[in-house]
């Protein structure tokens, strides 16, 4: 997907990294949702040729939800080869040594499945959710690709014209994904995470079948991939047949990731896109921050307690005030994703009433992130911000999407089984110094990125034509709400 547009030709999987899990608020507290308990209690295994393992039991239903994930992303491309990871993605799906194009696709829905795929920076994974008796068959076909991938150059012609019109339909087509790429662009002076997923269009023309085989023998390996299994299933049901089908599989020499820092930022930036078809400017402000493994990690889990305090719903600071109070815009909220190989991003958003100018939006945005550097949070907003995150802990246990995404997203970006199940607990402990200390290390403006979002004069003249009831529907995409930042890149 582009950075925010998360619809695409083979419907979008949910992000379900913990701290991102929704929860309905009128829902009674769950016995569960304390410190200390874990979420999930996978059982965990490795296999000879290093695949790691994760299996999480639930009995809710007769299913499993099978994914296999690569530690291979948009990131890890070579230099003008921007897309390959994505393209490799689709061309997965296009036949092996045993296998004829779309004969996967067919043995998953024959045996009465859904699957799909997707790909961020840092990781690409593959799911089936199927019966937990047909575990074994997408078992089998999911190893055969691993290894014997084997591509037609018609099908590599085909599916190339796809991701071309993939990137027309989700970027070129909307406002606000056109605005994010470009703030993404310019957030990351040098980082890899500045390029689009899907990939620079002029690039993604001259992607060829060398391209992708030489991707593929280069990170799809066991030793490279974690296969997470969660369902009607126990650890004794997948070992056997992780071992017949994945453990065949040889492991191979998998180079270290290699990426370039960031330099040090020492100048805010602003990014102003106007097209015509824009009927509701947006704003919003981005921050390079710490994540789980670069830069001030101490930081991560205070940041993800600041989003929630500073923009995380209709009780946070930036709505109360700006949208509740002074009635200035018509949504406000705040952002932050710890869960990269390298750099998170933490950012603030709001649109702007009907007949609001947008620099006042912008000063009033402005204001609270000022009262709250100034100020400090207060002990009640901890406190009500770190149980609201660790119920949703304790609800996401029930979703076999979440389970398997959670622990995907972790063991491919660094961290562990034991950093998942441990997630509740590191939130209780946040204190109000640490949200504090976070929030001042975090949001100043060297360094920052303002995306403006804005119509143009034509635009506006061509409405005053428009008689009552007649204006056209643009077509919606760009981030909605919440979550969705330059960074937050995931492509299907």
């Amino acid at each position: 997907m582009s950075s925010f547009g998360k619809l695409c030709a083979r419907s979008a999987l949910a992000f379900a990294a913990l701290a991102a899990i929704p929860v309905i608020a009128a829902w009674p507290r769950p016995a569960a949702a304390e410190a200390g308990k874990g979420v999930f209690q996978p059982e965990t295994f490795t296999l000879a040729n290093g695949l790691q393992v994760v299996v999480v039991t639930n009995r809710r239903a007769p299913v499993v939800m099978h994914m296999m994930w690569y530690k291979a992303g948009a990131a890890d491309e070579p230099p003008g080869k921007s897309g390959i990871a994505h393209f490799l993605e689709h061309l997965m799906f296009k036949g092996t040594k045993t296998l004829a194009p779309g004969m996967f696709s067919k043995i998953v829905a024959n045996n009465g499945g859904q699957e799909n795929a997707f790909t961020s920076e840092d990781y690409t994974g593959y799911y089936q959710s199927v019966a937990r008796d047909r575990l074994e068959t997408v078992m089998k076909i999911e190893a055969d690709r691993m290894l014997n991938l084997d591509l037609p150059e018609k099908e590599v012609e085909s599916e190339r014209k796809v991701i071309l019109e993939e990137r027309r339909m989700r970027t070129e087509n909307s406002p606000r994904s056109i605005l994010w790429e470009q703030a993404n662009a310019a957030l990351y002076l040098a980082h890899p995470y500045r390029i689009p997923t899907i990939g620079w269009e002029h690039e993604m023309k001259l992607l060829s079948k060398t391209d992708a085989m030489a991707f593929y023998r280069r990170w799809y390996a066991p030793n490279n991939a974690v296969l997470v299994v969660a369902g009607d299933v126990t650890a004794a049901d997948v070992r056997p047949l992780a071992e017949k089908y994945y453990g065949a599989v040889p492991r191979r020499e998998v180079p270290e990731r290699a990426r370039p820092l960031e330099p040090p930022q020492r100048a805010a930036r602003r990014v102003v896109y106007r097209d015509a078809r824009v009927d509701q400017p947006n704003w919003s402000r981005l921050f390079i921050a710490p994540s789980y493994h670069q830069g001030e990690t101490q930081h991560a889990y205070a940041l993800q307690v600041l989003e929630e305090i500073l923009g995380g719903g209709a009780t946070s600071r930036l709505y109360q005030q700006i949208v509740v109070k002074e009635k200035l815009a018509a949504s406000a909220g705040a952002g932050y994703s710890a869960s990269h190989v390298d750099y998170g991003n933490f950012y603030v958003y709001a649109s702007p009433r009907t007949g609001v100018e947008l620099d006042r939006v912008e000063k009033a945005v402005e204001a609270v992130i000022a009262e709250l550097l100034a100020k400090g949070i207060t002990a009640e907003e901890l406190a009500h911000a770190k149980q609201v995150l660790i119920d949703r802990a304790a609800f996401s246990h029930d979703n076999l999407r979440t389970a398997a995404m959670s622990f995907g997203v972790a063991l491919t970006t660094g961290r562990t089984v034991g950093d998942v199940e441990a997630w509740p607990d590191r939130i209780a402990k946040v204190t109000v110094e640490e949200v504090n200390a976070a929030a001042r290390h975090v949001l100043k403006d060297t360094g920052s990125v303002t995306a403006i979002l804005l119509g143009t004069d034509k635009k506006a003249a061509r409405k005053a034509e428009l008689a009552p009831g007649s204006e056209p529907v643009e077509v919606p995409g760009g981030p909605g709400g919440p979550r969705e930042a330059p960074g937050a890149n995931e492509q299907n």
